[in-house]
């Protein structure tokens, strides 16, 4: 009972497409742990950009990578130095050529994983839980999402005891194939345990066929 479907992994193929996109037999394994070192990395030295999502592509002896973020300005630096110097440490980790590219995430208010992230950061300032996750679901619902819920499990407020608390509004119809349903996960680490914050967001029905990256 309970058991929960990924909403991105239930969509893969019909509304959504993978974060890393290349065919590969030999070396798929290599290839694999490449790809979540490559993320894990970039994710962690730019945790203070925003950071969304990563995508790869692969092609032959080629890696492209795509950089979804709320703060362009800061991946990028002063005259593209950061890119430079992110270029190096990120071409250390693999041996094909990496090519990055920056692309800006317009409305971070209504970005699933830029929302949790938000959210857990507040947590971790012991701002009170329910105001941070309030405010996210107004602020959401205000810049036009058609629905959100928000889940936060762990020591709230400090308790001795565990427990979880879902705010929500609007529609989430998790069941429903064609609906564009974004999911981010974030992790508060406070000083009494980690807390855990889950957040689905509703942007509307997609009626096309075509597999697609949604913004």
């Amino acid at each position: 009972m309970g058991q929960k479907v990924h909403p991105v992994g239930f969509r893969l193929g019909v509304i959504r497409t993978w974060d890393s996109k290349w065919f590969e037999e030999r070396n798929y394994a290599q290839w694999l742990h490449e790809d979540i070192k490559l993320k894990r990395e970039i994710k962690k030295k730019l945790r203070h950009a925003g950071i969304s999502a990563v995508e790869v592509e692969r092609a032959a002896n080629k890696a492209k990578i795509n950089i979804y973020t709320a703060r362009p300005g800061i991946v990028i630096g002063k005259r593209g130095a950061g890119v430079e110097q992110l270029k190096k440490e990120v071409q250390a980790l693999t041996e094909n050529e990496v090519f990055l590219n920056i692309q800006e995430v317009r409305k971070a208010e209504t970005n699933a994983q830029l929302v949790a992230e938000n959210i857990a950061t507040q947590l971790e300032r012991r701002i009170a839980f329910r105001r941070a996750m309030k405010k996210a679901v107004a602020t959401a619902m205000k810049f036009g999402a058609k629905g959100i819920r928000v889940r936060c499990a762990g020591r709230l407020g400090g308790s001795e005891m565990s427990r979880v608390e879902t705010y929500r509004e609007g529609r989430v119809p998790l069941h429903t194939l064609r609906a564009d349903i974004e999911f981010g996960l974030a992790e508060a680490r406070t000083k009494v345990g980690i807390i855990g914050v889950k957040v689905w967001m509703f942007k509307g029905e997609v009626l096309q066929r075509k597999a697609r990256r949604i913004q």
